[in-house]
């Protein structure tokens, strides 16, 4: 059993769903502290953070990762318990084999090796949080808050999502699409449904704006993302029985938008479609994040370079997917991409990655460490 599938499994075996670390980072600074990292706890409310860095001078890579996992759902559907870190025909399952342990203990091992026979010409740094599967207010974000404060930049940055498709590093993300959720509720008059005359139903008044919204064409996306998408996620009216019409209807939907609109433009758009059809409502607005790019540059390069080394695969460059964390360290300036597993399991029962594939990421972190740091 290798160094790297030990320390995922000792990290798997931590029921740490979100924002309950469990103690997964007291195990990743024990690793990191034997390397000559030193270590800031960044506790904010319920949520736990662990910056850790190497001394010296030069530029700074950092390893950014997650250690909370989204809850194992009805355990009757798992072949084995999921925090258990069974290894069974070569793939170790459990909740967060794919998103994102395995990752963080590849990027340990890989920081391990290149210590071990390099001299850096530069810094490295972790930054892990236990908050990136839930609100993602005391996570990250705050650490790089935390960063910038201290003047702390951060060069370049692998995120450790799993963005592999069909092998790994056949696709890495270079950036996302912005994310927007809107809570629209929709008023109308409470009244039997047989005197619908006496009654305003709130459904029947916004299902053309609702329509209109579901079919637009937002923009036509650009080289480096797809078009943005409006979706519902929820829709909710009515008392529970079935002589009631509603006196209101909430709608919650959500926007993956490109660079090409801005959050201002996509208000204005959904309120005036609103407008349009005199309707009497309430909207409020959360942004979880704006979209980013990093389409070219030394990180990109090397892991390309990196990838087609050791996976023999011409990786492609991608932008879809949900959020991540990148989204709070892209803006300060630094160069991110996200580069992990395969995702097909992620937030499955018998979520699982591939033993192998978890050792050969292992050697593509170490690649892309001595490409830029060596």
């Amino acid at each position: 059993m290798t160094r790297t599938i030990e320390l995922a499994r000792a990290l798997i075996r931590k029921p740490s769903v979100t924002p309950d670390d469990c103690g997964c980072q007291a195990i990743i600074a024990e690793h990191l502290s034997e390397l000559g990292f030193t270590h800031t706890k960044l506790p904010f409310n319920d949520v736990s953070n662990l910056w850790s860095v190497t001394a010296g001078d030069g530029p700074l890579f950092v390893f950014a990762g997650h250690t909370d996992v989204v809850p194992s759902g009805p355990l009757d559907q798992w072949k084995h318990p999921p925090f258990d870190a069974v290894i069974e025909d070569g793939f170790l399952y459990g909740r967060g084999a794919a998103d994102m342990k395995s990752s963080i203990a590849a990027m340990i091992v890989a920081t391990e090796r290149v210590l071990e026979k390099h001299t850096l010409r530069g810094r490295m740094g972790f930054l892990i949080t236990s908050d990136e599967e839930g609100p993602a207010v005391d996570g990250t974000t705050r650490v790089v808050d935390y960063l910038c404060e201290h003047g702390t930049a951060i060069d370049w940055c692998i995120v450790g999502e799993p963005t592999s498709t069909d092998t790994l590093g056949d696709i890495i993300k270079n950036g996302r699409r912005g994310s927007m959720n809107g809570n629209l509720t929709v008023n109308g008059k409470q009244g039997h449904v047989a005197y619908p005359h006496l009654a305003e139903n709130p459904f029947h008044l916004a299902v053309s704006a609702l329509s209109e919204l579901t079919q637009r064409e937002w923009d036509q996306g650009n080289e480096f993302f797809p078009p943005t998408t409006f979706q519902i996620s929820n829709i909710n009216a009515g008392t529970g029985v079935d002589n009631v019409i509603p006196g209101e209807l909430n709608v919650r939907f959500n926007f993956r938008f490109s660079p090409e609109l801005t959050v201002n433009q996509l208000q204005q758009e959904v309120t005036q479609t609103l407008n349009k059809y005199n309707l009497l409502y309430d909207l409020s607005w959360r942004v979880s994040g704006e979209p980013f790019i990093t389409p070219g540059g030394s990180l990109v390069e090397a892991t390309r370079k990196a990838i087609a080394n050791i996976c023999g695969t011409d990786t492609v460059l991608s932008t879809s997917g949900g959020t991540s964390d990148g989204r709070f360290i892209a803006p300060t300036g630094a160069q991110v991409i996200e580069l992990g597993p395969n995702n097909a399991t992620i937030h499955q029962a018998n979520e699982r990655v591939s033993c192998d594939e978890l050792e050969t990421l292992t050697h593509v972190y170490e690649d892309i460490l001595i490409r830029l740091l060596t």
